[in-house]
């Protein structure tokens, strides 16, 4: 059960709210989680490859800043890395790296490295500039953002067209989520948020922790997040881990491996749409 009165996590909510001005890019879907352990980072590697399955250009991302680990689920070592973007060796254009098995590009973070989770706010800022300019030479950029609502995933999230959130049915994951969405909303970026629902126990069930997710953002936010879909537990899900395979790889015809291509398309229109209206905007 989500209450208002439930603590955000250990996440700091000190920090000012992010600028809902900020720049954002026309074809970036951000993949957030109020907290650790909801396969976040599954869902963005298979997202990823799914959207590659459907035609487009993509790069991934990895924006867990400190403790990346997309570049460990795909048994990959790479040569460069957003450590070297930080320290001003190269420009993330020159970071980018071909994952063949997946048929996209990767961006790899550095796992275990401090400094890169507590950049300066300029810093930051120059990272995001870059990969919108990178967004350019892609159909979809999808940015695997650490857990929790800190500053780098505020500004990450905002930088993006879409967010997609994903939460369980664990009530931690929806408090956590209620207040990502929360926190969210007091930075001007409620309507570009869409739910995930992972390991749900069946779709009935997972339609249930949508709509217990859903009733406390209205309660309490007056707010209405979309669902942008399901994905059901599926024990082929843990087999590609183990194996560091992408699941649309390993096990294409899985119950996961649908829904998270149900969730590509859905994801992808919205990030149009909202791309149409950005623009709409900028004619005035």
């Amino acid at each position: 059960m989500v209450t208002e009165t439930k603590s955000t996590n250990n996440d700091s909510s000190q920090d000012a709210p992010i600028n809902p001005s900020f720049p954002r890019g026309k074809n970036i879907l951000a993949v957030a989680s109020g907290k650790g352990g909801v396969g976040k980072t599954f869902f963005s590697i298979t997202l990823a490859q799914a959207l590659t399955r459907m035609g487009k250009k993509v790069c991934l991302f990895d924006g867990d800043l400190g403790l990346a680990n997309v570049d460990v689920q795909l048994g990959l070592m790479p040569k460069r890395d957003l450590n070297d973007v930080i320290r001003g060796r190269l420009s993330l254009d020159k970071v980018v790296q071909r994952y063949e098995d997946g048929g996209f590009d990767i961006i790899a973070g550095r796992s275990g490295q401090a400094s890169l989770s507590a950049l300066p706010s300029q810093r930051l800022a120059m990272l995001r500039d870059q990969l919108i300019e990178l967004s350019d030479s892609y159909d979809v950029i999808v940015i695997d953002l650490g857990a929790g609502v800190d500053r780098t995933v505020r500004m990450f999230s905002a930088s993006a067209t879409r967010t997609l959130l994903v939460t369980t049915d664990e009530p931690t994951s929806l408090t956590d989520a209620y207040a990502f969405i929360k926190l969210g909303a007091a930075a001007g970026m409620s309507k570009n948020v869409s739910i995930v629902v992972n390991m749900a126990s069946s779709t009935t069930e997972g339609e249930k922790t949508y709509k217990t997710l859903l009733k406390a953002c209205e309660n309490f936010l007056r707010l209405s997040p979309p669902l942008a879909g399901l994905v059901r537990q599926d024990p082929k899900v843990k087999e590609t881990i183990r194996h560091q395979t992408p699941l649309l790889t390993r096990s294409p015809n899985s119950d996961a491996a649908g829904d998270v291509e149900k969730i590509a398309k859905i994801a992808f229109a919205e990030m149009q749409d909202e791309a149409r209206t950005m623009a709409k905007v900028a004619r005035g």
